[in-house]
């Protein structure tokens, strides 16, 4: 067996164990996050989760905020980050991108929207922590039965601070967060 199967089978079984990680029952994934999701600050009372929703999982992002020029300020674009299993960034499982789009590696997606009246900033020099509901999902997988996402504990991703030398320039800021996410709590 040459080098090139040995190295496309290991990333089919790496991918396998990922995904039998992903579809194992929500009680077993709990198991390894805080069953009541982050901690949240005060200020940040906001960012709660309706009664009968459960922490399902969560996601270590690590990315990029684009902002484009319009000839008097930055407008957000779009975010463009990676999604990951562990806290140092490894394990990758999926993408996170505009819509906003949440899109697993396995195919399964969820587009959500800001709750109206949410959000803080505990970080000033961070963008805001945010709570989103679903506006649609496609596909089976992790995400396939989202209701909420909580993004929390981000830091940077903040519009640049200096103007830009051409309208409609693009510039692409540094961010990291964590994002929870619920589903309805189904008595088993």
């Amino acid at each position: 067996m040459n080098y090139r199967n040995i190295k496309t089978k290991v990333r089919f079984f790496v991918l396998q164990a990922i995904l039998g990680l992903a579809l194992l029952p929500t009680s077993v994934v709990r198991a390894f996050d805080n069953p009541n999701g982050p901690v949240l600050p005060a200020q940040c009372g906001s960012l709660q989760i309706e009664e009968g929703n459960k922490l399902a999982f969560h996601v270590y992002a690590r990315g990029v905020q684009i902002y484009r020029w319009n000839g008097t300020a930055w407008d957000f674009v779009a975010p463009n980050a990676s999604l990951f299993a562990e806290e140092d960034y490894f394990g990758e499982v999926g993408n996170h991108y505009v819509g906003p789009t949440w899109e697993s590696k396995s195919g399964s997606k969820i587009v959500g929207r800001r709750v109206t009246g949410t959000g803080c900033t505990p970080d000033s020099n961070a963008i805001a922590w945010l709570l989103l509901e679903k506006v649609s999902t496609s596909g089976s997988g992790i995400f396939s039965k989202v209701t909420f996402i909580q993004r929390v504990n981000t830091t940077g991703g903040l519009p640049p601070t200096t103007e830009g030398s051409s309208l409609g320039e693009i510039k692409e800021v540094p961010y990291t967060a964590e994002y929870y996410f619920y589903r309805k709590d189904v008595k088993e």
